[in-house]
């Protein structure tokens, strides 16, 4: 596996903050974690970027370890807030950065045209719009063109539009360069798009799986149906939930076509919903995304 982590635990002042995490995470996969605020999750984080030493547990990216050089290179970061200098222009913190690592392949103009920064390269950092500003923080973070980026909640805050720019652009870096990205997020519609999940809570992984399985197992499909009468004759291999005159039944999308058709003539109106990430993070946690 090209990311391994083992029993990964971390105390601070005898309190378990993360306990006994294990991941395995394949090159090129986008991963998710999610959970709520004080989850863990970011202590997670800075601990496979290396800012904190875990308590206890094995971190392996290819055989190397968060303490190594190599690692380090291995890896970029876009932290929840900027590390950027305020007082220097867009490029002038992007070629201190780049001049970092000499031997590269993209050049800054390469970097300049994929996150549309044309603009605001010669702008004073503290000049930029929050997503101006998140942008020029993931080029910072892609220069030295990691194998692994972490995302810590990149997108909170932004505008829809920069967050589609960002994703599209990152989506291209992962089928060009087979990008590895380590995403926190409270935007479950990110998580959507994730090869894997992690569901954490109280410092513990409470699930994992790819999306698609965690929606089988922790989110239905639900159709819900307002009829002419109570009389209304159901097909009997369902259970069905009574609010008046409204049906509702949790159902594949096959069976709801199927139900659909039996009950055409006695259907008012109907709603169908697929079970999404809410409804995962919901069943697993018990709360809404904060």
């Amino acid at each position: 596996m090209f990311l391994q982590v083992q029993n990964l635990t971390k105390k601070f002042n005898h309190k378990t903050v993360v306990k006994n995490i294990n991941l395995s995470i394949k090159k090129g996969d986008l991963v998710a974690f999610l959970g709520p605020n004080g989850a863990g999750k970011s202590t997670t984080i800075n601990m496979l970027i290396g800012i904190i030493q875990p308590t206890e547990g094995r971190i392996s990216l290819n055989g190397f370890t968060p303490q190594e050089k190599v690692y380090r290179q291995k890896i970029g970061v876009v932290f929840q807030e900027s590390i950027l200098d305020d007082d220097l222009t867009v490029r002038q913190n992007l070629m201190i950065r780049r001049g970092l690592y000499p031997h590269l392949s993209r050049n800054l103009d390469y970097w300049i045209e994929k996150f549309a920064l044309q603009k605001i390269i010669d702008q004073k950092y503290r000049t930029l719009s929050g997503g101006q500003k998140r942008r020029v923080d993931i080029v910072r973070a892609l220069l030295h063109e990691p194998e692994v980026l972490f995302l810590d909640e990149p997108t909170t805050g932004l505008d829809i539009q920069t967050r589609e720019l960002i994703w599209q652009v990152l989506n291209e870096l992962r089928r060009e360069m087979n990008l590895t990205i380590i995403l926190t997020t409270h935007y479950l519609e990110e998580a959507e798009e994730a090869d894997f999940v992690y569901v954490i809570d109280h410092g513990e992984i409470i699930a994992s799986d790819s999306v698609e399985n965690l929606k089988c197992k922790y989110a239905q499909n639900r159709l819900t149906m307002k009829v002419r009468s109570k009389n209304v004759q159901l097909p009997g291999k369902y259970q069905y939930q009574w609010d008046g005159n409204k049906i509702s039944i949790s159902v594949s999308t096959s069976d709801c076509l199927e139900i659909l058709s039996q009950l055409s003539d006695q259907i008012v109106s109907f709603d169908y919903r697929q079970g999404n990430m809410d409804d995962i993070f919901l069943n697993l946690t018990g709360r809404e995304v904060e």
